[in-house]
Parts: C-alpha cells; sequence; structure tokens
C-alpha cells in the first residue's frame, strides 16, 4: 500500500497540471496553455483530483472555482512550479520570449488605467507569452502576497508580513482635483477656501474622512464631504461634470492629464505617501518576476525622479 510519503508513485507533471488549472480555474484554458485536447485536460484533472483526495476545481454556475485546499497550496504550488523552471533552466538566463505565465498585480485600481498600457506594450515587445492581471485593492485586508493570489503588490505598503519584501520606490503628496474653470482655482487658495468647497472622497472601504481632514482640524476647519466612491476612475468621471473637488495621488497624472482635468497643490500639511511594491520572497530568483519588477520602476517611478 502506498504510504503519503512515498514518491515511487509520484507523477511531477501533475504539479505543473495544478498550477495552471489554479492559474486558469478552466479545464479548457488548461488544456489551452499546456497543448492539450480538453479531454485529455479533463483526464489529467481527475487524476490530479485522486493524487490529492481533493476536488481542487468545482462547478459553480458557468465557472469553475477552487476548493479551501486548492487556495491553501495554490502558492506553493506555483513556487515549486517557478524553481523547477529554474533549475531546469541552467546558470545562463532565462529567455523572456519563451515564457508562458501569467503574473498578477495588486494595487489601486488607477495603476491599471494608468499604467496598463505602457507595461501590455513592454510585453508585447519583451515576452510576448506573458500575460498581466490587474487586481483592485480589496476593502478586505487579505495575505495575497503570502497566499500567492498576487505577484505584485504596487502603492501605499501597508502590509505587516515580515517576510514580505518592500522596495520603496518614491514618496508621492497628494494633489487637488476639479474640472476646467472651477471656481476654486480663481484666487488665492487657502485652507478656508479649500474647506468651504463640497468634495468627494475615493474609498474601497467607503471612508469619508483621512488625513486631509486631520490636517483641517488642527486649523479648527472642517470640509463637507457629500459622497464617496470606491475607485478613482470614477471619481475623475465625477468630479469632471460637477464642481466637487477630489483628490488624487500625483502618481495618477497619466489619468487624469487625458480628461483635461485640473490638479492644485493642497494648501495644508499633508504626510508623504510612500509609494513602493512588494512581492513574497519565493519570487526573488524569479526572471520572469524580476523583469516585471524592473519594468514597474521604470514606469511608475521613473517620471517621478
Amino acid at each position: 500500500m502506498e504510504r503519503p510519503g512515498d514518491t515511487a508513485g509520484l507523477d511531477l507533471n501533475l504539479l505543473l497540471a495544478l498550477d495552471v488549472l489554479l492559474d486558469e480555474r478552466s479545464v479548457r484554458g488548461a488544456a489551452r496553455r499546456l497543448h492539450l485536447s480538453e479531454p485529455a485536460m479533463s483526464r489529467t484533472l481527475g487524476r490530479v483530483r485522486k493524487a490529492l483526495g481533493d476536488p481542487v476545481l468545482v462547478r459553480a454556475g458557468r465557472h469553475m472555482v477552487p476548493t479551501p485546499y486548492a487556495l491553501a497550496v495554490q502558492a506553493e504550488v506555483g513556487a515549486v512550479v517557478e524553481r523547477a523552471r529554474a533549475v531546469f533552466a541552467g546558470p545562463g538566463a532565462q529567455d523572456l520570449r519563451a515564457l508562458s505565465r501569467t503574473l498578477t498585480l495588486v494595487g489601486n485600481d488607477a495603476l491599471a488605467a494608468a499604467y496598463a498600457p505602457a507595461l501590455f506594450a513592454r510585453v508585447a515587445a519583451e515576452a510576448p507569452g506573458i500575460r498581466l492581471r490587474f487586481l483592485s485593492e480589496s476593502h478586505l485586508d487579505a495575505p495575497v502576497l503570502r497566499e500567492g493570489v498576487a505577484d505584485l503588490e504596487v502603492g501605499v505598503i501597508d502590509t505587516v508580513a515580515p517576510e514580505v519584501r518592500v522596495e520603496h520606490l518614491f514618496d508621492d503628496v497628494m494633489v487637488g482635483v476639479v474640472r476646467p474653470g472651477h471656481p476654486l482655482l480663481r484666487g488665492e487658495l487657502t485652507p478656508k477656501r479649500f474647506a468651504a468647497a463640497d468634495h468627494l472622497t475615493v474609498s474601497r472601504k467607503g471612508r469619508l474622512a483621512g488625513p486631509v481632514d486631520a490636517a483641517l482640524a488642527e486649523l479648527g476647519l472642517r470640509r463637507r464631504v457629500v459622497g464617496n466612491v470606491g475607485t478613482y476612475p470614477s471619481g475623475l468621471f465625477i468630479v469632471l461634470r460637477t464642481d466637487l473637488v477630489g483628490l488624487s495621488m500625483s502618481w495618477a497624472r497619466p489619468l487624469m492629464d487625458p480628461l483635461g482635468l485640473v490638479t492644485f497643490p493642497v494648501p495644508l500639511e499633508l504626510p508623504p505617501l510612500r509609494i513602493g511594491m512588494a512581492w513574497h520572497p519565493r519570487h526573488d530568483a524569479d526572471p520572469a518576476h524580476a523583469w516585471l519588477r524592473g519594468c514597474v520602476r521604470e514606469l511608475v517611478a521613473a517620471p517621478q525622479g
């Protein structure tokens, strides 16, 4: 009888299949990635299920979703496959054009809106087999890097996980955002005039207050926040069509400039925003991940400096 620790019947090809299945969450998509027929991929999924003693992927309407056990092992499976690729790639640099990978970035939704076009252009030119997947920050604080849900986090990094690697890119500042011709743009902008305007906040958690309100309170002032939205693009379109005042990070300027929005310095002493990127150390030696970090470093940080 085969015991769990035995390796005689272990098929390491199933690890690769499991990694792709959990990435695609689709038999059809996994079959396409592995150059197999759908029936062959279905049989492979059956072998994976038998080997693990777990359904791995289950039907939920028209889609397939991973089981709790599959989610728990996804990051480790991906790390093992990455290490295996590095071993067989040899000591030389890995050919990025030969890679077939999906890399997932998580961050403020302005990240994709402002920098995805340039990142997709870099992919097409340098690593056409890589697919980029952008995830917005959740209203829940989940360890997405540790669990393998995302490969790279970009923005204000507030993780407290001790093993996570964090690279500081630059310090940013909040700027005010209004439509062209907004009354606030005429005359001297004082904290009192700024506070007297109607404001719109952007927060994935629905917050109506933040550092701006703390700075105003120190001056004995209070602004009137009339509402909140969960994403920066929606907030910018609202500001464009109203007299509401919005706030944005200056690094999201590529998102604001095409709309013709006007930015201005906030007349308050605000703490700097430390913009960086973070990843799990299992990706340290991964050539594809190192390439992605380099792209983000050049595209996001370089324009600031």
